[in-house]
């Protein structure tokens, strides 16, 4: 009865365009060939069958699901999916006794958690042992930074592998094939002029975005000569948003423009810039992002206050949205171009950060080193530090031995 009911939901979905392109193969798997190439580590490791815990860490739209099936699908694993949204320690545990079933027989199991980001502390934790003995093997999707929503104990146990925004050439391959797929199976189409630059914008590296934009457009276009006429009017009405000429390079230019002008103290300037963001689309938490950015870059410590307007006009338009956030946006542009600049801050972090990676990497003298356990002293750890509150006058090293004298701030 099950398995009727199963087939009659299945008869009667209305698949989604992205679904039914989704690639079946990494060769038709487009827009990551920094992860996917024939040369690449992960192509390499797949080929000789190694299987290993990762989580793709990128934004919506860019393939971590799909890239999770291929993996199961090229070694020959058996793949279990769960929502982190949805499931729990229980469901961990399912899996866990399915993939001790599937050893039996003498496959390997792919655990699948999509935004991983959102299981608890505890839930993470349920994982461990069974990613440790290699009862399974985990691959976990977030759109956040694994660094700061996965617990380090999981983290240790994974690579974590960073893909990028789907680029506007593969993207044009992406949307092509949707055209292609509705024009075969449905009615031909025409594309007014400018149709897939617009998509492309709208979309912004989002393939699924792209796909449902196509597939609601075809649908929604006017039937002439038993053919579609997909134009931008019809997908600036299905989407309520205006074709700005704003392509994807234009997104960058006016970014940068917008950092460099508040950079170089000219308001009027980043005033411009803002609006024209403003008025295209654009995301205004991504501006408010770089503008955080220049408040702690360019003007640093001539003026601690301009990290705070950044921040709080940050805050504030998560609260208001657009139009109103428009204005504490302005407020806090104008406040940071105005601001005493002061590039002391990115300038020391980054010649610190290349010590390190040009190999002065050291440990800490042996008197700053933490002594708050009980054998510390038996290592020499903390012995001959002096709390400086208690002795301001006196002079000890704090930088390791090997860099002293080392200057990074002026």
């Amino acid at each position: 009865m099950n398995n009727l009911f199963t087939e009659l939901e299945n008869q009667n979905k209305q698949i989604p365009l992205a679904e039914i392109l989704r690639p079946k193969t990494l060769e038709d798997f487009l827009g990551q060939s920094n992860v996917i190439s024939s040369r690449s580590p992960l192509l390499n490791l797949l080929k000789t069958n190694r299987l290993f815990s990762l989580i793709l860490w990128g934004t919506p739209g860019c393939g971590k699901t799909t890239l999770a099936r291929l993996i199961a699908t090229k070694t020959n694993a058996a793949f279990i999916e769960l929502s982190a949204v949805t499931s729990g320690v229980k469901d961990i545990k399912d899996a866990v006794d399915k993939a001790k079933e599937n050893l039996r027989s003498g496959q390997k199991t792919i655990l699948f958690i999509d935004e991983i980001h959102r299981y608890s502390k505890t839930q993470q934790d349920a994982l461990l042992p069974h990613l440790e003995n290699g009862t399974l093997f985990m691959i976990g999707s977030t759109t956040e930074n694994p660094s700061f929503q996965v617990v380090p104990a999981l983290l240790s146990r994974l690579q974590v592998i960073r893909l990028n925004s789907i680029d506007d050439d593969s993207m044009t391959k992406i949307i092509k094939k949707g055209f292609s797929y509705l024009a075969t199976n449905y009615t031909l189409m025409e594309c007014e002029s400018g149709v897939l630059d617009f998509i492309i914008n709208l979309a912004r590296g989002d393939a699924r975005y792209a796909l449902n934009i196509t597939e609601n457009a075809y649908f929604a276009s006017d039937l002439r000569d038993n053919k579609r006429l997909l134009t931008v009017k019809t997908i600036e009405e299905i989407c309520q948003q205006r074709n700005t000429r704003y392509s994807r390079q234009e997104h960058y230019d006016c970014a940068s423009a917008f950092q460099k002008s508040l950079r170089g103290s000219d308001p009027d300037a980043a005033i411009y810039y803002l609006a024209k963001m403003i008025t295209a689309g654009e995301d205004p938490r991504f501006i408010a992002r770089r503008l955080i950015v220049c408040a702690s870059e360019d003007v640093g410590n001539a003026d601690t206050n301009a990290l705070n307007v950044a921040v709080n006009a940050y805050k504030a338009v998560e609260l208001l949205g657009l139009p109103e956030g428009r204005i504490p946006l302005a407020q806090a542009v104008i406040y940071v171009a105005k601001a005493p600049k002061s590039n002391e801050a990115v300038c020391a972090i980054g010649e610190a950060m290349a010590d390190i990676a040009n190999g002065k990497d050291f440990p800490p003298p042996m008197h700053l080193r933490d002594s708050h356990y009980k054998d510390a002293s038996k290592y020499g750890f903390g012995i001959g530090y002096v709390y400086s509150h208690d002795a301001p006058e006196f002079e000890q090293q704090f930088l390791p031995d090997e860099l002293v004298g080392r200057k990074y701030t002026r």
